[in-house]
């Protein structure tokens, strides 16, 4: 077991700490030679695309497309060690229940389709035709196929996606929930009705363009390592980098480029952020109000120097009341809320002003709040009061994070679809599909709770660790008769399962697809609108895995029948024919095949970044906002007057993505060995009479009466502002309430949770990776 200590590491992000990183997974999974030879076709014209961020790749000028954690997310898919029917047969379930989310995924990849049998609680192989059976022998005896939930994560390809959603909609539903649910959501809430489009504006070229780069609620040096390069280079060109996190996070310091020979000789590195702005956690909306406000009162000093009237004039709408709103707002209120001077905001407002060209980047620590939907259309207007919109160098750029999560929604994985989608699949397959909105991710646990959603099938993920309110998720997922999930690997919503469960193991985008057509290759969207092909390179892990979109046509067949016109079967034989279908759905993927034989593949049209505004105006418009003041903080800290209540965020360590644990380490803030620790400013430990190193539980305060706690975490003294803490999920996932979303976008606001901690002396679990005691007893009961 790896020693577990608290030590400040003083290296930039990257360099030869990540190259270390990368050899030491190579060999934790025992793929040394292997492994390296993946690495090497990662992002690259005849490769696979990487199964961690959606970061685009910058043309493969190098065979080194891929990064530290690109390469922990190839290695644990390429992985020497397996979880084949020899493992389920030494466990049961409720002996699985007990171990920790790292120790299950570390078993290795799946190899077989595996069903659940309640009479001696394991599973036990079963035939991929009985598997498909018995999903289809449920599904067709629910009175109402909106009792059925169709889950999809984020690295499901756009064929897959595509079969899928057509699938759910010719059995009658729209229950797709999705990861995006509970990331960015808020994004396309916000941007479509106040621009147009639910995506970044900007491309990669653009970041070579830009004079200054605002990032906003976001760790690339974790989540989107590859992002790092870019920001270098902007640096070392001149370009400002204004960054806002209430955390000091190393990649938004100062990084080592591996690939400089120059930095890795000398131990150098390039600084990231020429300023960096620690505001309170959810200040972010106060803040960007204030670079506003900045922006207009130095308009109203130099008369036509500093706002892009002619882009206002033309493109916009609702200036006039944003302006009004502005020059009433109070400095002292925006002061409080976001945790910054004046003097600060009217600093970052001045870059802002003195530079011609602008991107704004965003992440969860801005969609995951209460109010995400405004502080991104506050964001929006601030781009716009320069015109920042449509033109080199400048844009909007929420950063997402699985691999396809934005194609899967361009796919059509939407439970609130459009209707010219539903009216193109009518027209092209000549079906009524469902006009009923379906049910997002919170909504599609509460289903569950009430008895009303009786299927559950998840195209990958780890639904039963991602969500909100942990053990009203596991109390959900045990409710149905049937939970389905497609997977490469063992995790956490296996082991919480329905009256009946089955796994089904399927391809990783590592290895070699061949269909009756000879090999395959699927697609997949970054994060901005580039669509290219995949295919992997390595053998299958075993014989007996599916590809994900014959899974999804295997069971459209066995579950649908003569009741579908579409050839299931044969179109999975050559996934060019499913592309051939998509364009005739989706105008954007004319020539969709032909296009692909581009190096890089295409770039999907965006009309905002062409300054067509498919809104009801016809206009970009300006929404006007108030700064939060009545958030469930501030009602929490109003309730519980003679108890410190601190504000929570949810994270991920440096060895994970999403809730997928590499390792026990979080290398860039100094935690080895451990996962159970709390990140709090060191006046805040003495106010409550504690210790650096000292053991507390955390627990929410709500208003539901509903007791939610997270026991046995270690206070990390850290440089977080006071009021503010910071601790790993899916560990913290269960102060999460479910009710706790996002106005507007339904998000779950994990990083905005009021929270008390309360002393104690209990040690940590075995291994501090488990959510102790309590979660063992509840992932074996009933």
């Amino acid at each position: 077991m790896a020693e577990q200590k608290i030590e400040f590491y003083k290296g930039p992000a990257g360099g030869w700490g990540a190259l270390r990183s990368v050899k030491n997974a190579l060999l934790r999974q025992d793929i040394p030679i292997k492994g390296a030879r993946t690495l090497l076709s990662a992002n690259q014209p005849d490769g696979f695309d990487c199964p961690g961020c959606a970061w685009p790749d910058r043309n493969h000028h190098s065979t080194f497309e891929f990064c530290e954690n690109g390469a922990k997310a190839v290695a644990a898919e390429a992985t020497a060690r397996r979880a084949g029917p020899e493992l389920f047969a030494r466990y049961t379930v409720s002996e699985l229940a007990a171990q920790s989310d790292f120790w299950l995924e570390d078993q290795g990849r799946l190899t077989h389709p595996m069903v659940y049998d309640a009479a001696t609680d394991r599973y036990v192989p079963v035939e991929w035709d009985a598997a498909f059976a018995l999903v289809a022998r449920h599904l067709n005896a629910l009175p109402d196929p909106d009792q059925a939930i169709f889950y999809t994560s984020g690295r499901t390809s756009n064929e897959a996606a595509f079969l899928y959603q057509l699938f759910v909609r010719q059995y009658g539903t729209n229950n797709f929930p999705d990861c995006s649910n509970m990331c960015h959501e808020p994004s396309g809430s916000a941007m479509n009705p106040q621009i147009g489009v639910g995506k970044g504006t900007v491309s990669l070229a653009d970041f070579e363009l830009a004079d200054a780069i605002f990032i906003f609620g976001q760790n690339p040096g974790t989540n989107h390592p590859r992002m790092l390069g870019e920001l270098r280079a902007a640096h070392r060109r001149g370009a400002r980098i204004v960054s806002f996190n209430p955390l000091r996070e190393r990649g938004l310091e100062r990084f080592q480029d591996p690939q400089s020979k120059m930095e890795m000789a000398t131990l150098g590195s390039t600084p990231i952020s020429t300023q960096y702005f620690q505001l309170r956690v959810g200040g972010d909306l106060a803040a960007v109000k204030g670079l506003m406000k900045h922006v207009l009162e130095q308009e109203d000093a130099r008369p036509g120097t500093v706002l892009d009237h002619a882009f206002i004039a033309q493109h916009t709408t609702g200036f006039e009341a944003l302006a009004a709103d502005l020059r009433a707002e109070r400095w002292d209120v925006l002061e409080a809320e976001s945790g910054l001077t004046e003097a600060q905001l009217r600093s970052a407002g001045d870059v802002y002003i003195g530079a011609g060209s602008a991107i704004f980047c965003w992440g969860m620590g801005i969609t995951q709040h209460p109010h995400s939907v405004a502080t991104i259309q506050m964001l929006v207007n601030l781009l716009m009061l320069r015109g920042n919109l449509g033109r080199p160098g400048a844009g909007a750029c929420p950063v997402r994070g699985h691999s396809n999560v934005q194609g899967d929604r361009t796919m059509g994985i939407w439970e609130k679809p459009p209707a010219r989608l539903l009216d193109r699949l009518q027209q092209v397959f000549g079906f009524e599909p469902p006009r009923r909105h379906g049910v997002d991710t919170v909504g599609a646990i509460r289903l569950m709770l009430e008895g009303r959603g009786r299927v559950f099938f998840a195209l990958g993920g780890n639904f039963a660790a991602a969500t909100p309110d942990t053990y009203e998720t596991w109390k959900a997922l045990r409710r149905c008769d049937l939970t389905v999930h497609v997977a490469t690997k063992l995790n956490r919503s296996h082991v919480v399962h329905g009256r009946e469960a089955l796994i089904l193991p399927c391809l990783g985008r590592t290895e070699i697809d061949v269909q009756a057509g000879g090999p395959q290759g699927v697609t997949v969207e970054d994060s901005m609108s580039m669509v290219h092909i995949s295919a992997g390179i390595n053998p299958p892990a075993s014989g007996h895995l599916l590809s994900e979109p014959a899974i999804v046509a295997r069971l459209a067949a066995a579950t649908l029948g003569e009741r579908s016109r579409t050839p299931w079967l044969w179109l999975v034989e050559d996934y060019a024919r499913i592309r051939d279908l998509i364009e005739r759905v989706f105008d954007d993927f004319k020539d969709f095949n032909a296009r692909l034989a581009v190096p890089g593949g295409f770039r999907l049209r965006n009309r905002a970044s062409e300054r067509m505004w498919v809104t009801a105006s016809g206009k970009a418009s300006f929404v006007v906002h108030p700064v939060p003041r009545d958030t469930p903080v501030h009602r929490a800290r109003a309730r519980v007057r003679d108890t410190l209540v601190f504000t929570l965020i949810t994270t991920r360590s440096h060895d994970q993505y999403n809730t997928t644990i590499y390792g026990m380490d979080d290398r860039y803030r100094g935690v080895f060995g451990q996962r159970r620790v709390v990140f709090i400013h060191p006046e805040d430990i003495r106010a409550l009479g504690l210790k650096d190193g000292d053991w507390v539980d955390i627990r929410t305060v709500w208003d539901d009466g509903q007791e939610r706690r997270a026991d046995r975490f270690r206070l990390v003294a850290y440089d977080i502002p006071r009021g503010n803490l910071a601790a790993y999920y899916p560990e913290t996932n269960p102060l999460v309430p479910l009710s706790a979303t996002a106005i507007v976008a339904g998000t779950p606001t994990s990083k905005a949770i009021p929270v008390v901690l309360v002393p104690c002396e209990a040690a940590p679990p075995e291994g501090g990776a488990d959510a102790g005691e309590r979660v063992r007893a509840l992932a074996s009961a009933d």
